[in-house]
Formats: structure tokens, sequence, C-alpha cells
């Protein structure tokens, strides 16, 4: 089956533990959201996954399509096709977004593939289009004075023109007004589709009105303490975190 599978994940930042035997599939097709407080290892998950250097993996895998990516370099593992959309993307002054998604993509071509300039822009504002991003928008430096939706937008265009497998989007929402926030629900719901698996990280049941997810899973402590549907997010929402500390503690007695 075509998934994304992490199997007892053991994750650290120096000394501190922060994934304990932490296990997730997202299948292709299926978007997951993946919720829980601040300082439950949800973003320390995303850039484990993405080859982050400065993350320590002490025990468990993590296959794409049945292929380790644990042992590879943040390049290889986004060539195999895993793509991360930042909580806080980086301004690059001097560099259109243009030509940075262009850099990314030629980056993917093999050997033998040539890079065909018109036919990268007539895909570039195929995707604008779909995405109702301005053209103009390419020429800017990247992410260089945006807002926050402007950003998140960014990292959409770049999710579209890479075409990956696999998306985890750190706390996309992060940040939004409610207008920004339509915007990159429209620009995954247009994405979404069977060859694709989005995993969503969030705090907030209010992305999920926007992006329905086939599943939602609630960490506590490094873990996975509870998955099910859409209703799981909206009993976070009418109940807070409380309550996932006590079934936290259950499950571990």
């Amino acid at each position: 089956m075509s998934q994304l599978e992490i199997k007892n994940l053991n994750v650290s930042i120096g000394e501190k533990s922060i994934l304990n035997d932490f296990s997730l599939a997202v299948p292709k097709g299926e978007v997951h959201a993946l919720m829980g407080p601040n300082g439950t290892g949800k973003s320390t998950l995303a850039k484990a996954l993405a080859g982050h250097p400065d993350y320590t993996v002490n025990s468990g895998e993590a296959l794409l399509d049945g292929q380790s990516i644990l042992d590879l370099e943040p390049d290889e593992i986004s060539r195999l096709g895993l793509f991360l959309a930042f909580q806080y993307p980086n301004e690059i002054p001097g560099v259109s977004i243009a030509n940075f998604i262009r850099a990314a993509v030629q980056a993917r071509l093999g050997e033998d593939d040539d890079f065909v300039a018109t036919e990268y822009y007539k895909n570039l504002y195929q995707q604008m289009d779909l995405l109702k991003i301005d053209r103009t928008f390419t020429s800017r430096s990247v992410n260089e004075g945006f807002s926050g939706g402007e950003k998140k937008r960014c990292e959409i265009l770049q999710l579209a023109m890479l075409n990956p497998s696999y998306a985890i989007l750190d706390e996309t929402d992060s940040g939004l007004d409610i207008d920004a926030l339509k915007v990159v629900a429209h620009g995954v719901n247009t994405l979404k589709g069977e060859n694709l698996g989005i995993l969503l990280i969030t705090h907030y049941q209010r992305l999920l009105d926007y992006i329905i997810p086939d599943k939602v899973h609630v960490m506590w402590d490094g873990r996975i303490v509870k998955s099910g549907g859409k209703e799981l997010a909206l009993e976070l929402e009418a109940k807070g975190y409380d309550w996932v500390k006590e079934l936290a503690t259950a499950n571990a007695c």
C-alpha cells in the first residue's frame, strides 16, 4: 500500500526526548489531521521526517512507500516525494518566487531530462490560476515583506509545482485571519486527490472546517493517544486538551 508510515519513532533534541514510540500511517489519497497542544512534538515530527539536522532519531522507522528515509539528506527525502510546508517560512531577499521554484524543479530532473522554460512557465501560471494567485506574485522576492497569508500561499504554490506524493503542512493556519485561511484552504483542496497524502498539523479545529480530514489524531507527550473522525476535532474544540492528558495517563497505566 502506498503510504507514509511511521513506526515507533523516538526523537530527541540534545538530551531531551520529544517523540516517544510515535506511530502513524497516512495513505496516499487521504488527509489526516494531527492535533495537540504546544510542546507535544507535532513540529518535531515534521522536521525529523524532513531530515533536519538538529533532531536526533534514536530508534524507529519512517517509510515513504516502503522506502526508509531516516538516513537520507533533506534533498534526497524531497526528491523521493515528501514536501514540508513550514510554520514560519524564511525570507529570501533578492530571489524571486519564479526563480526559486524553477531551481527546485530543475533540481528534481534526471540526468537525461531537459528543462524547458516555456513549459515551466505554462505550468506555473496554470497552477497560479487554479490557486487564484495573481501572476505578478511570482516577481516578488520569496516571503520578503509578506503577510502571513501570502507566505502560506507561496508554500502552497511550491507544493503545486513540485507535485510530491506526500505533504506535511506544519500549522499552515498559524497567524492567518479568516480570509487568508479560506484562500490557503482553497489551495489545499484544489491539490488534494488520490495521488497525494496530506498530514495537516494544527492546534485548532477551525482549519478543519475548510479542509475536511479523513482522520484526526491527537498527540500528548510525544505520541498519539487517540484517533477518530472529524468529530474528534469538534470534541477538542468543545472540551480543550485537559481530558487528553487524563486519557494519556490512563493509557500509560
